[in-house]
């Protein structure tokens, strides 16, 4: 049972146009609109291979009303909390050259009321569920939440006997580190900021694996974008890199967020250690030929999973 946990998401606006001059007028060919943020974006691509998820997040004005309603459009169960602001949009800009430029909002604050609410109806979902529960939690925090703010609800899934996934950065990843939870996922960028150590390849890639895993995580990925993703499955297990091969790519936008909802399929399904990789790395590389972010295809998952390169490289 994958719960998707979002804390600031938001409405997906793609723009293509032919290029990008900055201080002039820009006209769009296209623009497409859609539910979005991290976590619904893992909540879309286990739906994609046939899972049945929930998504739990704040949703305000006009914007908020919209994304539920593209949530439930993918037969996607949503248990939304009221806030009073409009939940924010992201804007990925596409070229005709294929550059991919992000102008993401920071979202509306959220008051201590809504927080609680919030908290409440996490707890009531793990309670529920117990010990069945993968609750994935994904993206940034809104201004207004502590930055304990994942660690506690980290803390509350355990209590009753859940999985925590979790995909942040910055303090709030390093404060949820602290509560232990079952699987992790920064990037390169944001490993780096963590353990205070460039990631320059696969090998440095897996030492800072073994850092997070030190830090409290039961296991730990890093995706490192055109090079590929290294994994520990758990302590005194191999660290694997798995590469998926280059295809010519839309966008990558939303393609961290597909990797972990590989990552928690292939836990749910008990897959092994290769397969696992081999499906995550699948999942980032399908959702780069997406329409739209999270939006994949399962049967390019599978026609690319059979690509994927895997092997060791640490313990």
């Amino acid at each position: 049972m994958f719960v998707c946990i979002s804390a600031n998401p938001a409405i997906d606006k793609r723009v293509r146009l032919s290029k990008l001059v900055p201080g002039r007028v820009n006209r769009a060919s296209e623009v497409q609109a859609a539910a979005g943020g991290k976590a619904a974006h893992v909540a879309m691509v286990l739906r994609s291979l046939g899972a049945d998820p929930s998504w739990i997040g704040f949703a305000g004005g006009p914007t908020g009303q919209e994304l539920l309603a593209g949530l439930q459009h993918l037969k996607i169960q949503v248990v939304p909390v009221p806030m009073k602001n409009a939940t924010r949009t992201n804007l990925e800009i596409i070229d005709d050259c294929g550059t991919v430029t992000e102008i993401l909002e920071p979202g509306a604050p959220v008051w201590i009321e809504e927080i609680r609410a919030f908290e409440s109806a996490c707890d009531a979902v793990f309670s529920e569920r117990g010990s069945a529960v993968t609750a994935i939690f994904s993206g940034s925090l809104p201004p207004g939440a502590a930055k304990e703010f994942y660690a506690s609800l980290i803390a509350k899934v355990h209590s009753r006997g859940g999985q925590a996934f979790l995909d942040t950065s910055g303090e709030p990843l390093k404060l949820a580190l602290e509560a232990g939870p079952d699987f992790v996922k920064p990037n390169r960028e944001e490993a780096e900021w963590l353990t205070g150590k460039p990631i320059q390849d696969a090998r440095s890639a897996a030492a800072a694996v073994t850092q997070l895993i030190a830090a409290g995580a039961k296991s730990a990925a890093i995706s490192l974008g055109h090079d590929g993703l290294v994994w520990k499955a758990l302590k005194g297990d191999a660290i694997y890199h798995a590469c998926a091969p280059k295809i010519p790519s839309l966008s990558s936008v939303g393609s961290g967020d597909a990797t972990v909802g590989g990552f928690a399929f292939a836990a749910a399904q008990k897959l092994g250690a290769e397969e696992s990789m081999s499906l995550a790395a699948a999942c980032g590389a399908a959702n780069c030929l997406a329409g739209l972010p999270g939006q994949l295809s399962a049967g390019e998952v599978q026609r690319l999973q059979a690509l994927v390169k895997v092997e060791v490289v640490g313990e």
